[in-house]
């Protein structure tokens, strides 16, 4: 059995740790209202333009009117891991990192086993990962966007990337983030960001390909304008997204573990107790046998 001084250290130790996780708690559900608004009032719209761009897409007669649905075969593969900074929520980082390493290995297997899958992290927690893997080549260049999460900030990746796309870098981008859901439920999501996949739409944007649309000034200037500004938007909904998921996921974490301090200091005041209940019986019985011994 633990010593008295022990067992008032842990006490101690856990107390603490109590209050930390609670306050962590705490933060993480203020950030996460703002949070979650944002990416709530940008998913109406980042979904209809997402939808005008498919059906431009379709409707355009020449492919090569939208340079950003070029297929192409596969020999470079650019893959947008979307973590968050710090840690302590959950499985929230390791969940996105594992789904991105299976993306590779699963959908890619030639291109992993040349070492031609590029990763392009957002949030430190998937880069620490990756570089210790060694694996493909890792840029790190965009790390420190949910510093400053804004539009202009998050322009500049997401310009980076179609640019990249465009000048044949990579044939294909792929992004795998937290789609939020609620307070507790993040899902992870895994989507082709360029080249445009026309054919993989939703079936109501499928049904709506044959939309007869009037273009003004020209068809050529609105694609030239819209579909950057599209993917841009979509680039940016999926930061806000994980953004909200992060701070969800970390709430709930730190719920847990409020409630595991919880728990474990009842185990520990009981231990507590035990202890100094043994402590007071043994010098009772040394009292009682030394007084036996002087009456002898």
């Amino acid at each position: 059995m633990p010593s008295l001084k022990e067992v008032r250290n842990r006490i101690a130790s856990v107390n603490s740790t109590q209050q930390i996780t609670k306050a962590m708690k705490m933060v993480s559900a203020a950030k996460l209202r703002r949070a979650q608004d944002r990416a709530m009032k940008i998913r109406p719209y980042a979904e209809k333009l997402n939808g005008i761009l498919h059906n431009i897409s379709a409707s355009l007669e020449d492919a090569s009117d939208n340079i950003y649905s070029e297929e192409r075969e596969v020999k470079n593969l650019l893959i947008v891991v979307v973590t968050s900074d710090r840690g302590l929520a959950g499985a929230f980082n390791s969940n996105v990192v594992k789904t991105s390493i299976a993306l590779a290995e699963e959908k890619y297997p030639e291109l992993a086993a040349a070492n031609k899958i590029n990763y392009l992290c957002i949030g430190k927690k998937g880069a620490e990962v990756l570089v210790k893997r060694g694996n493909g080549s890792i840029n790190l260049d965009y790390q420190g966007l949910f510093l400053d999460l804004r539009f202009e900030t998050a322009r500049k990746a997401s310009e980076f990337v179609m640019n990249s796309f465009l000048s044949g870098k990579y044939d294909r981008v792929e992004v795998v983030y937290n789609e939020f859901k609620n307070v507790a439920t993040q899902i992870i999501r895994t989507e082709q960001f360029l080249p445009i996949p026309v054919k993989a739409a939703p079936v109501a944007v499928t049904e709506a390909v044959e939309i007869d649309y009037i273009f003004e000034p020209s068809k050529t200037e609105i694609v030239k304008e819209l579909i950057p500004k599209s993917l841009k938007i979509q680039f940016y909904k999926y930061l806000l997204e994980s953004n909200a998921s992060e701070h969800g996921a970390r709430m709930t974490a730190m719920d847990k573990a409020t409630d595991n301090a919880k728990e474990m200091l009842k185990a520990l005041k009981l231990t507590y107790n035990r202890s100094r209940q043994a402590a007071i019986t043994k010098e009772i019985l040394e009292i009682v046998g030394g007084a036996e011994a002087l009456n002898n």
